[in-house]
């Protein structure tokens, strides 16, 4: 499966780029929060984040931007981001792009909330941070394309793309240093994205990714989840939709689901309902909403094109050329610290040599895990800034704080 889609998206996206590189991709920005050093420390005091860890520095203006990306068939469509921006800041700023977990409402909430405040958390001790919505949410076009590795990569290419022309206009320097992370399917998109530059877009250097409980190994550890009971079975409807948009696995996927599940999904995914609403419609074993047909296809036909599409978004099999750490959480009960484990197994098979692996927690689930991976993955990117050449654990005081955090702070 990968050989032709593959060899399609690459002779697309190989156009595309030669035809728009050196174009305008920016195509609005608007001020949307300025928020100040007193607001995120009261933030950190409600959610007891000890002050030590977080050097507020700077007060932080939020622009919602919208810009140009791809669909999968190469056609132009808008898509959108928050750009979080240390003000007063005279010298050049490191980059990171951090990518969200899943989402499917679209549009922008009006305040700030959630992983904002793990970009904020970077942004006022100097980071320059980006956020993309992805494809098909925010403010953009089409739908989310959930877990397709070449639309993730896409849309954060795109906005770094954006953002090095939005400096001009708001007379910001951006550093030498990129980074790319993120969270849950953020830490997936964050991996992919890495992944996806390397192949399509050598004139961006990425320094080093830091992967937080991605699922990279969908063909096998993520799969199982599928047969269990599980706490957020709308990820697989999602995950077809999107696939089969891209691969047509079959000509209406909406067929592919048992009664009632086949009428009342395609209702799901509108942007208009959050996850809980969602979940509560759907079964709490996520193969139960499928006809007993597609199930038997997919666990006995190694052929059957769903899963050389899952291997094929599976993010395991792969060199990485620069460093890259992965954090998980052993408890974490939605994404398996199994992928982790799997995914740098597969990368140095590949030849790939500055792999790190960080367990996070021993006792948080999916959740609690998010603010200790995005804090080790900071300390880890502050190691590249003091002069490391590929990555190291970070300030050990800040690591002790944090351990001690761990110790205070509840499963």
């Amino acid at each position: 499966m990968r050989n032709a889609f593959t060899l399609v998206f690459l002779v697309i996206n190989l156009s595309a780029f030669a035809l728009e590189h050196g174009g305008k991709k920016l195509l609005s920005y608007t001020l949307w929060k300025t928020v100040t050093k007193e607001e995120l420390k009261e933030r950190m005091k409600k959610n007891k984040v000890p002050s030590s860890l977080v050097d507020v520095k700077y007060e932080v203006d939020v622009y919602d931007i919208t810009y140009k990306s791809c669909w999968h068939d190469s056609s132009c469509i808008r898509a959108s981001g928050l750009v979080f921006i240390p003000k007063s800041v005279s010298a050049s700023l490191p980059e990171v792009v951090y990518h969200h977990g899943t989402r499917v409402t679209s549009g922008r909430k009006k305040n700030l909330g959630g992983e904002d405040y793990l970009c904020l958390g970077l942004a006022v001790e100097g980071y320059l941070v980006l956020q993309p919505d992805y494809i098909g949410l925010g403010h953009g076009e089409k739908f989310h394309l959930y877990q397709q590795y070449e639309s993730l990569g896409q849309s954060s290419a795109d906005m770094i793309d954006a953002v090095r022309e939005l400096k001009d206009s708001l007379n910001f320097k951006i550093g030498n240093h990129l980074f790319l992370t993120g969270y849950s399917e953020g830490g997936y998109a964050a991996v992919a994205a890495n992944k996806f530059i390397q192949e399509y877009r050598p004139d961006i250097k990425v320094t080093a990714t830091a992967g937080n409980s991605g699922a990279y190994d969908m063909s096998g550890v993520q799969s199982e989840v599928m047969f269990q009971k599980y706490s957020r079975s709308h990820y697989l409807p999602y995950l077809l939709r999107g696939l089969n948009e891209v691969y047509q696995i079959v000509p209406d996927i909406n067929k592919v689901y048992k009664p009632p599940y086949d009428s009342l999904i395609p209702k799901m995914f509108d942007g208009s309902k959050d996850y809980k609403e969602i979940d509560k419609m759907l079964p709490e074993v996520p193969k139960d909403m499928l006809l007993d047909t597609f199930v038997s296809l997919y666990l006995n036909n190694p052929d059957f094109p769903l899963k050389k599409i899952l291997a094929e978004n599976s993010l395991c099999d792969w060199k990485p050329e620069n460093p890259v750490l992965l954090c998980y959480c052993t408890k974490d009960e939605q994404v398996n610290y199994k992928n982790s484990i799997v995914a740098k197994k597969g990368m140095k098979v590949k030849g790939a040599k500055h792999i790190m692996l960080r367990n996070a927690g021993r006792k948080y689930g999916h959740n609690k895990c998010a603010l200790f991976a995005s804090m080790y993955s900071k300390l880890y990117f502050d190691s590249f800034l003091k002069g490391s050449k590929y990555g190291r654990k970070g300030n050990t005081n800040k690591r002790f704080l944090l351990s001690m955090a761990k110790i205070a702070i509840k499963p």
